[in-house]
């Protein structure tokens, strides 16, 4: 779920024509022996020319636009364009493209041509990384955006737990009030055609723009879904596929909002016990379940009296500690800003851990998928489910069902939800999970685990950390750089469905100095573990999942 709605979208420009290297005979778009087809389409190469935003210039990444139907049902209709970047293959043992998709849905992944410096031993070389703007998404054209002041992004709004009738009416006003928007938006025309499915067709249009028989993939939280879709459609063309933090496709969407709205709760107690362990850094006491008490309690006060000069209410306090509950990488920082607030009454440092408003490109795209992409409850339902898990599990429900509330009056009609079905697919599957993620659960990578037969799933035993691949953890690392380099998994274990490997979390922060003596140099990960990812790279990745709630 995302609470930060700022999107950066990428400006590309597309000029000289290049054809990729070591390209092979494409197979059309949209048509593949035993998957289901709309119809065929090929699109035209794409012209290559240079990026323009600084990070994909400083790679030698190059930008393109790549032509798609705006129906897939009418191939040879009304066309939109999905902005793509590439960076090259330098290893002369070349395997091929593989595509990224850093989650969502709704998030922009031009930048993560870049991500192949990532995998260890120098495997990314052997791959030409392609990065993409899904449909509706950042610089694809048309982009969508329902409205850019939606009030569900300003400051102090009425409490997420409608208590008091004025409350909730004033939510299911603005979020009734956003939906109308989007079915007035420029790009309008998008919205009946912005299924999962539609963008898994999308992205086998790219890999036959750039001429690949088969498709190698990376697909990160909500991509782990848009994988498994393409996977379904089109099972010949599945090359090495790595799937982390992996969504339950029979429960998406409703019933895995209604999973997160558990776990997360959980999870802000383990970061609650992770604050209490660190009492010398952060003063909050040594008993977690008073730290919890203590936070409900601020939480009533911030309703009748907000911080930060009146910015800081309940519902962008709990905006602000969501970070804590999805992944580790934060937690110095947010603990200080949090203990600055409870301490001090300052809350101005733990604002800028929710953001505020901006550009709703990635909500209005979030909100166009997950709304059609399988029927959506009434409100009657979504009411009672709320107050049902509210009174167990406070922390997440009702801001969760708020920011999906649009789905409630949206203005493209949902369709039937989409089987997954991974019994054609004969190519390995790399699966990874974190015990306690709480975006996409554990038992979510079981379920999809049990429907792909060629898949192996590594478990961060105890980790709460979302999609944290890529981490440093030696165990999940070097597994990702050999089956990339080598296509061969090891032995799935058999009998009951359960994970294959067993690996270390990403593991929490080392505790910082004594409060008062702390210093503004960010958290450190503990001794041995380094972030092989970009800081720029991670950052988009927790901004493009934190659509995914």
């Amino acid at each position: 779920m995302k609470r930060r709605l700022t999107i950066v979208a990428s400006v590309l420009m597309a000029a000289s024509l290049l054809a990729p290297v070591g390209a092979t005979q494409a197979a059309p778009a949209g048509k593949d022996r035993g998957g289901p087809s709309p119809g065929s389409y090929t699109p035209p190469a794409p012209d290559w020319g240079e990026c323009t935003t600084p990070r994909l210039v400083s790679a030698g990444a190059e930008c393109a636009l790549v032509d798609v139907p705006l129906d897939w049902d009418r191939p040879r209709g009304e066309k939109i364009q999905i902005a793509v970047s590439r960076v090259l293959h330098t290893d002369p043992d070349y395997k091929g493209m593989i595509a990224v998709n850093p989650g969502g849905p709704g998030g922009s992944g031009l930048i993560y041509s870049v991500l192949g410096g990532a995998i260890p031993d120098g495997v990314g070389a052997k791959y030409d990384w392609y990065g993409f703007d899904p449909r509706g998404v950042g610089s694809s054209v048309p982009a969508l955006s329902c409205d850019p002041d939606y009030a569900g992004a300003g400051y102090d709004r009425p409490n997420y737990v409608p208590k008091r009738l004025a409350d909730l009416r004033w939510w299911k006003k603005t979020t009734e009030g956003y939906a109308r928007a989007c079915g007035r938006s420029a790009a309008k025309e998008l919205l009946p055609h912005m299924r999962t499915e539609d963008a898994a067709r999308d992205l086998d249009a790219i890999r036959a723009a750039v001429g690949q028989k088969k498709l190698n993939y990376y697909g990160f939280s909500y991509g782990t879904y848009l994988g498994q879709v393409y996977a379904t459609l089109f099972p010949k063309r599945v090359g090495n596929f790595v799937w982390d933090g992996v969504l339950d496709a029979k429960k998406a969407f409703y019933e895995a909002n209604l999973e997160q709205n558990v776990q997360f709760d959980k999870n802000l107690d383990t970061y609650f016990k992770w604050l209490a362990d660190n009492d010398a850094a952060f003063g909050l006491g040594t008993d977690w379940r008073e730290i919890k008490r203590g936070y409900y309690r601020l939480r009533k006060q911030l309703d009748r009296q907000p911080a930060a000069d009146g910015r800081l209410g309940p519902d962008e306090l709990d905006d602000s500690m969501l970070s804590a509950a999805y992944y580790v990488y934060g937690w110095v920082e947010i603990g200080q800003a949090y203990a600055t607030l409870v301490n001090t009454g300052d809350g101005d440092e733990l604002l800028s851990f929710y953001g505020g408003p901006g550009d709703d490109n990635g909500y209005a795209v979030y909100n166009a998928v997950q709304c059609t992409d399988a029927p959506w409850p009434g409100w009657r339902k979504t009411k009672w489910d709320a107050w049902m898990l509210h009174r167990k599990y406070p922390f997440l429900t009702w801001g969760n069902t708020w920011y999906n509330a649009p789905c409630l009056t949206w203005p493209a009609r949902s369709g039937k939800q989409f089987k997954v079905n991974g019994s054609k697919v004969k190519s390995p599957i790399l699966m990874i999970g974190e015990t306690y993620d709480a975006a996409t659960v554990f038992s979510g990578a079981l379920a999809t685990r049990k429907r792909f037969r060629t898949s192996y799933l590594i478990e961060g035993v105890g980790g709460t950390t979302h999609s944290g691949s890529l981490s440093g953890i030696a165990c999940v690392d070097d597994t990702v750089a050999s089956f990339l380099d080598t296509g061969v998994l090891p032995e799935r274990k058999r009998g009951r469905n359960r994970s294959d490997q067993l690996c270390e979390p990403v593991p929490a922060p080392d505790a910082p100095a004594p409060a008062g003596l702390r210093s503004s140099a960010p958290s450190t990960a503990p001794e041995g573990v380094s972030d092989r990812m970009p800081a720029d790279l991670r950052e988009g990745l927790e901004q493009a999942q934190s659509s995914r709630r």
